[in-house]
C-alpha cells in the first residue's frame, strides 16, 4: 500500500499560516495526502514558534512539526518541546536541549510516520555537532515497527544537505532541506529508494526577500542602517513536496515538487 505526505518549508507568519490552512483545508482532501509534515520555525512573527500557534498547527491537521535555528526563540514553547509527541528539536543540538530527537505519529490508516530534525553545521548559529553521526544514532533508536521516516536538514549550504542525502539512501523515505526559503528543482528518488530534495523552499509572501518587506530590507542593505525587517504580505504561496512512500518497505517510489498559491493577501485566523 502506497501513503503520501505533504512536506512543506519554512512557514513565515501569518501569510503563511493562511495558505497552509487553506492547502489542509482543501487540497489535501483532494490529493489524498495521509501525513502533513511542516517546518514552523518561522511561523510566529517571521521568527520562532510560540505554544499557542503550536496548538493552532494542530488544529489545522498538521501531524508533524520540524523546527531549526529559531526553535527557542519564543520562550513559551519550551514546555511543548519538553512534554509534545508531535514536534521535534535538531537532533545534534546539545543533549541538554529542550525536546525530542524524533517523533512518531501514526496517521488515521494506522501507519506510524517518524520525523527527525538535523542542523547544518557550516555558516549556522548556535553550533551544533555533526548531523551524520547524530543521524546515525537517532535512527538507531526509532523503533523497527516504524518503517516510514522524514528527515528535514536544516542548513545553509547545499553540499551538506546532498552529503546527507547519499548518506541517508536507503535508510530513510524521505529527506528535504529547509533555511534557505528558496525552492530547488532537483527533487528526485535516490537510487536506494530515499526521496530528496534540498530545500522545500518557503511557505510565506514572495513579494518580499525571504518573507520580510523588500523596501526595508533593500534599504538595510544600501545604507548598512538596521532597521525591522517585517513580514511582508503579498504574493502568498505554499511550497513543499509530496511524496509518495510504500508502507511496507518505506520506501519512497515518488516525489513531487508542488507550489499553491492563496485566494488572497490575508491575514491567518
Amino acid at each position: 500500500m502506497d501513503m503520501k505526505i505533504l512536506c512543506v518549508g519554512d512557514v513565515v507568519g501569518s501569510p503563511g499560516r493562511l495558505v497552509l490552512r487553506e492547502t489542509i483545508e482543501e487540497v489535501v482532501p483532494k490529493r489524498g495526502i495521509d501525513c502533513v509534515i511542516v517546518n514552523a520555525e518561522n511561523i510566529a512573527g517571521g521568527s520562532g514558534l510560540t505554544a499557542q500557534l503550536y496548538e493552532k498547527l494542530l488544529r489545522y491537521g498538521v501531524d508533524l512539526i520540524t523546527l531549526g535555528d529559531h526553535i527557542y526563540r519564543r520562550r513559551d514553547i519550551i514546555p511543548v518541546l519538553e512534554t509534545s509527541d508531535r514536534v521535534v528539536r535538531p537532533a545534534n543540538y546539545p543533549p541538554g536541549a529542550p525536546g525530542r530527537e524524533y517523533a512518531v505519529c501514526e496517521t488515521k490508516s494506522g501507519v506510524k510516520v517518524a520525523v527527525v530534525s538535523l542542523m547544518g553545521r557550516l555558516y549556522m548559529k548556535p553550533p551544533s555537532s555533526c548531523a551524520f553521526a547524530a543521524a546515525d544514532r537517532v535512527l538507531a533508536k526509532i523503533p523497527q515497527d516504524v518503517k516510514i521516516v522524514v528527515v528535514d536538514m536544516h542548513a545553509e549550504v547545499t553540499s551538506e544537505k546532498v552529503a546527507l542525502g547519499w548518506h541517508l539512501d536507503g535508510r530513510v523515505s524521505a529527506m528535504f532541506g529547509t533555511h534557505t526559503h528558496v525552492p530547488t528543482a532537483d527533487e528526485r528518488v535516490l537510487p536506494k529508494g530515499t526521496a530528496y530534495v534540498t530545500d522545500l523552499g518557503m511557505t510565506g509572501p514572495y513579494d518580499s526577500v525571504l518573507g520580510r518587506d523588500k523596501d526595508r530590507v533593500l534599504s538595510a542593505m544600501r545604507t548598512g542602517v538596521p532597521a525591522r525587517f517585517d513580514v511582508a504580505e503579498h504574493d502568498i504561496r505554499l511550497c513543499g513536496v509530496v511524496v509518495t512512500v510504500e508502507t511496507t518497505t518505506g520506501r519512497a517510489t515518488a516525489i513531487e515538487r508542488i507550489r499553491i498559491d492563496s485566494k488572497g493577501d490575508a491575514t491567518a485566523t
